[in-house]
């Protein structure tokens, strides 16, 4: 998007990227379709609190809610902070990293891009290349790189298509800036054989797919789930979201018990120096 575009026009680009017609967005943001369509057109000016109600009503993002403000000759609605001027919020990111250890966990933004990370997170990143490590770190990069974390997922294949979907669906939720360069990075990574384990699955993988990562204390099965605030205001935090994994299974669960007794040494000093010069 840019802001030379009218108003009118982004409202209906949200709308059908939404796939929603003007007489349901218009009686479900309490307006007639007529002015709806009019807003659309270019007919009538949208006011402040008309362009709030129908980007509730859309999920628009705050930082595109901006741009629709500014198109319409408004100052923006929306703060945008620096990860580090964040607070109380920053304070929650940081205790929901603490607070999960043995499992790693991490924060990124919307172009994926580490944000923080927690002390078992730098034990899956000591034997990355620098270059994959250069602030700002892409953290699907790092993953599916041909010499990042790809060489050690066993079921590469796997994991690599729910990514490429995860990014595919984020993208079209978000329309975030970047996002399309970065699946298309993505999507250029050579493509692996169908690999990793198919008979003989475990009961887990009836449920959810795990990533498997061999590692020098053996493969291990983890799960993940993914947090983001409630309600935000400000746009840095809207955009955040924390990745927390999990054991897939009990012997995950014991070496991550045993890895997080091991210094993370180097990795860790080499994880947190690239987060704190590549968060702005």
């Amino acid at each position: 998007m840019t802001r030379s575009e009218p108003v009118g026009v982004l409202i209906r680009r949200w709308r059908e990227r939404r796939g929603r017609s003007q007489l349901d967005v218009s009686m479900s943001a309490e307006l007639s379709a007529r002015h709806l369509s009019f807003v659309e057109n270019g007919r009538a000016n949208p006011s402040r609190g008309l362009i709030e109600r129908l980007c509730d009503e859309l999920d628009v993002p705050l930082r595109e809610r901006n741009e629709l403000y500014l198109a319409a000759g408004f100052a923006p609605m929306h703060a945008e902070s620096v990860f580090t001027d964040l607070g109380a919020a920053r304070a929650a990111v940081e205790a929901v990293l603490t607070g999960h250890e043995p499992n790693p966990a991490l924060a990124v933004n919307v172009r994926w891009e580490l944000l923080a990370a927690n002390r078992a997170m730098a034990a899956f990143l000591h034997d990355v290349p620098a270059e994959l490590r250069t602030p700002p770190v892409n953290v699907l990069r790092v993953t599916m790189h041909p010499d990042g974390l790809a060489r050690r997922i066993s079921n590469l294949a796997q994991w690599r298509a729910h990514l490429l979907r995860r990014v595919r669906r984020q993208l079209a939720r978000t329309a975030a800036e970047g996002l399309a360069d970065l699946l298309r990075e993505l999507e250029s990574y050579p493509v692996p054989g169908r690999n990793g384990p198919v008979a003989g699955r475990a009961p887990t993988e009836d449920l959810v797919v795990p990533m498997r990562l061999s590692t020098e204390y053996g493969e291990l099965a983890l799960l993940y789930t993914t947090t983001m605030f409630g309600s935000p205001r400000d746009v840095t935090l809207d955009e955040i979201s924390i990745e927390t994994f999990f054991p897939a299974d009990a012997a995950t669960a014991d070496t991550l018990r045993a890895m997080s007794a091991t210094p993370a040494g180097v990795a860790e000093a080499s994880l947190a120096g690239a987060v704190e010069s590549g968060v702005s």
